[in-house]
């Protein structure tokens, strides 16, 4: 059994952790692709324990499941990836600038700097039906070796899938992230995050999002469940 906290810095909403960076955190104790269901609002500060039990990894808090793991091998078809300029026209009009609903996000919030943020602006691409953004992780993101940590490019799987949905710009938590990290990300290679709206069942939204290396090689995909709130209740959203 491992112990973990989970930094300030991480957080989506104000006082809980960015679901897809916790996802991550989880997906990477897991030796296969796996599936991670967030279950309540991971909390910012406290020890939380990631243990396998039952066959199947959970973040746990006491005795509160906080995060669950299943094997799932992320079979998802990712559609033909925009390019570097027109992710950076896209970014341009991120509605995030405007209106967001938790400006401090670690992924996507804009009053987060650069090398403290992963300040990823997913804004909608004319005709196309997605919403993509220019990345470049920093040195921070890395490990010893120069590489970005797996739980960072699940973190950038995450919330440009939100903006992507019809619900963007509203109350919504993550609910479940799948994801597939399919090669190795070196600190300062310029990258391209993109996302698009796979379907929705009345609160629930369903999306794929995927990082492309400047080759246009899919670096990394992930598939989303989103479920709009009609109040704040304590989240993981954008």
């Amino acid at each position: 059994m491992a112990t973990v906290t989970l930094d300030a810095r991480f957080r989506g909403p104000p006082d809980s952790g960015n679901g897809g960076y916790v996802c991550g955190l989880v997906a990477a104790a897991a030796s296969t692709p796996v599936a991670v269901r967030l279950r309540r609002p991971p909390p910012l500060g406290v020890p939380l324990d990631l243990a396998e039990a039952d066959g199947r990894l959970r973040l746990v808090q006491g005795g509160e499941v906080i995060a669950e793991a299943r094997p799932d091998p992320v079979e998802l078809d990712v559609p033909a990836a925009p390019d570097h300029a027109e992710a950076v026209v896209a970014s341009l009009g991120y509605i995030g600038f405007d209106q967001h609903v938790f400006p401090g996000c670690f992924v996507c919030g804009p009053k987060r700097l650069a090398g403290d943020g992963l300040r990823i602006f997913a804004g909608p691409i004319a005709d196309r039906r997605m919403v993509a953004a220019p990345w470049i992780p920093d040195g921070t993101l890395a490990d010893g070796r120069g590489f970005i940590r797996p739980e960072f490019l699940w973190a950038a799987l995450d919330c440009p899938g939100y903006f992507a949905t019809p619900m963007a710009g509203r109350l919504a938590l993550l609910g479940e992230l799948a994801a597939r990290v399919e090669r190795p990300v070196r600190a300062g290679e310029p990258c391209v995050v993109f996302g698009w709206e796979r379907s929705s069942e009345g609160r629930k939204h369903f999306a794929g999002t995927a990082v492309v290396g400047p080759d246009g090689d899919i670096v990394a995909r992930a598939a989303a469940t989103w479920i709009e709130l009609r109040e704040l209740e304590g989240s993981d959203s954008s």
